[in-house]
């Protein structure tokens, strides 16, 4: 498992979003023995699954109502969400969530108080993550938000206007 000095050198090192997504859905699985991971961004009134790694495919390069998920709900809230069980909590979007392997999950909010971006860890079996997977993954939501505030979210290659911004001379 990575330390906290090694992430925290590999955001020093990142030079776009695209990089902090990487070392993000890496860590987090690392970091909680999750079987899946999420990096998203807020966009707005939406949250952006602007990357993933996990067993089975998930929500990537999806968007949604900041008010129907639940990293939206981390984010609006600025507060970790802990489920233990999808199937039991109003949080969740089940009939999202039904077709896919996960059954509990942890989501952090990066960026407090007004979080910018939320990382969620997954797993296919119902459980309660230990306050040490919590801790963790909050400790990765710090260095996240330290990294995406020195390279700032407008020119992530995934945002609307991205090529827009890309085909404008300086």
């Amino acid at each position: 498992m990575p330390t906290a000095k090694d992430v925290r050198q590999a955001f020093d090192d990142a030079t776009d979003l695209g990089e902090v997504g990487r070392i993000v859905r890496v860590a987090a699985r690392e970091r909680t023995g999750a079987q899946g991971a999420t990096f998203v961004i807020r966009e707005e009134g939406r949250c952006f699954y602007a990357d993933e790694d996990a067993i089975a495919p998930l929500w990537k390069g999806q968007r949604f109502p900041l008010t129907a998920c639940i990293s939206g709900w981390a984010m609006l809230n600025d507060e970790t969400a802990i489920v233990p069980d999808i199937e039991v909590d109003d949080r969740i979007p089940i009939e999202a969530y039904r077709p896919t392997f996960v059954r509990s999950l942890l989501m952090v909010p990066v960026g407090s108080p007004e979080p910018v971006a939320a990382i969620g860890a997954y797993w296919s079996k119902r459980r309660r993550p230990g306050d040490d997977e919590v801790e963790r993954l909050e400790e990765l939501a710090s260095l996240t938000a330290t990294a995406v505030k020195r390279i700032g979210l407008r020119d992530a290659p995934w945002a609307p206007n991205f090529g827009e911004r890309r085909a404008t001379p300086a």
